[in-house]
């Protein structure tokens, strides 16, 4: 066990690709266990790690994203936000948060969001006077929003592997990412004067509104028909995610006439590296994974919890602890399937509910996306705009405070999380 931890740590600590250092230590500790025996399950252990069906919502979503990124649509959506609260002090970052809410909802992805506002927004708020690693870290705190707010890959992932209803997961998180919204707002609100933010100059209009949701309608449109058709159990996550697709492509098509067919052909070539990175690490630590399960070390370490403590509240915090910190320095879908197996069992243990203890956890490798050292946003967010992650993790500070504050909300609060889920399903 012992030269697969050292493996594993050594090849993140030099800077392998994530996936790869899945495999290879899964490898690893198959050969320890069994040696060339069990060396010959790797290929069908790959197999299976991704031969599930709801996994293929995850490429439709990724690429649903990036129709909307290349017709303009998420700029129709920043359009509308900034035209809802763009009159406040501080405008354009409260309507980079609202623009966030608009675009979680139709693609699941922090690292989408963070790219597209990242190129779009951050210049915008530059230009009306806002420093360059606020902005970034306003577009870094919405960002996480995206998976938060349904649809989420990372809740498909969860769902898929510890089998809760993705529908479920996907109305606990509406709560969750709505209130994380609100009190990012209130800290622009609250650092407004101190940090002297611009204020628009134009005044509240309901014509400006009304004129931007008429521009922006069908695309408000989208979240709508995925959400209300995987909550009324029309359709499920994967065909929503197909239809979100067409959607997406028709109105870009035929109503805004943003496409060409060259846009075609470049989305799909970069969504089918986007999505053969994710399922590698996917099918890579399915392997880690299996050999976690055959070494019972999801056992042991829910049994070291249970030692420390057998109070309800000290375990969730503990495992809030574990999450945070593994999220700091592992990519988190990795960090997720390597977990999931672990803590979903000990939740379990302490009377959880499944749907309550996978929102924590999501949320909870949600935040890790704006934590460095690995935090991705950060990256994604450094290479867009040129500004170095030391500047923009500091600015982000007050917004991290609060988005924890949300998570220990949900982790003690059930019925926080709960509430939508037993109003509907």
């Amino acid at each position: 066990m012992l030269l697969v931890i050292l493996i594993f740590f050594f090849f993140i600590l030099i800077g392998l690709p994530i996936g790869v250092t899945l495999g290879v230590a899964g490898v690893a500790g198959l050969v320890q266990i069994g040696g060339d025996n069990f060396l010959m399950m790797a290929p069908k252990r790959y197999f299976e790690g991704l031969d599930l069906f709801t996994f293929m919502a995850m490429p439709f979503f990724i690429l649903a994203g990036e129709i909307m990124n290349r017709s303009g649509i998420t700029t129709r959506l920043a359009d509308f936000a900034n035209a809802l609260v763009g009159y406040l002090r501080g405008g354009l970052a409260h309507s980079n948060m609202i623009a966030s809410v608009l675009f979680a909802g139709m693609t699941g992805a922090a690292v989408a969001d963070t790219a597209a506002f990242g190129n779009t927004l951050v210049p915008a708020m530059v230009k009306e006077g806002y420093k360059r690693p606020f902005s970034c870290a306003v577009t870094v705190a919405g960002s996480i929003i995206g998976p938060t707010i349904p649809p989420s890959n990372l809740m498909v992932i969860y769902g898929s592997l510890m089998g809760v209803s993705i529908a479920g997961l996907f109305a606990a998180g509406i709560l969750p990412g709505l209130l994380i919204c609100v009190l990012c707002m209130a800290v622009i609100a609250a650092l407004g004067r101190r940090l002297n933010l611009p204020k628009s100059g134009h005044r509240f209009s309901l014509m400006r509104i009304l004129w931007a949701f008429k521009s922006s309608f069908l695309a408000i449109l989208m979240p709508v028909i995925i959400l209300g058709g995987i909550l009324s159990g029309v359709v499920t996550p994967t065909e929503a995610a197909a239809i979100a697709v067409f959607y997406a492509l028709f109105i870009s098509f035929f109503v805004y006439r943003a496409l060409t067919f060259t846009d075609i052909v470049e989305m799909l070539i970069r969504t089918a590296r986007i999505t053969g990175i994710v399922f590698l690490i996917i099918a890579s630590a399915s392997i880690l994974s299996w050999w976690m399960t055959f070494m019972q070390i999801p056992q042991k370490i829910a049994a070291f919890i249970l030692f420390l403590s057998s109070n309800h509240n000290v375990i969730i915090g503990l495992i809030l602890l574990l999450l945070l910190v593994v999220g700091m320095f592992m990519d988190i879908n990795a960090a997720l399937i390597i977990l999931a197996p672990v803590l979903g069992p000990l939740t379990a243990t302490i009377g959880m509910d499944p749907v309550h203890a996978g929102i924590m956890i999501v949320l909870a490798l949600n935040i890790s996306l704006m934590t460095p050292p690995v935090g991705a946003c950060l990256f994604v967010m450094s290479s867009v705009t040129g500004e170095r992650i030391e500047k923009i993790s500091y600015a982000l500070i007050p917004f991290l405070i609060v988005e924890v504050l949300v998570l220990f909300l949900v982790a003690f609060w059930d019925d926080l999380t709960l509430f939508i889920p037993r109003l509907i399903l």
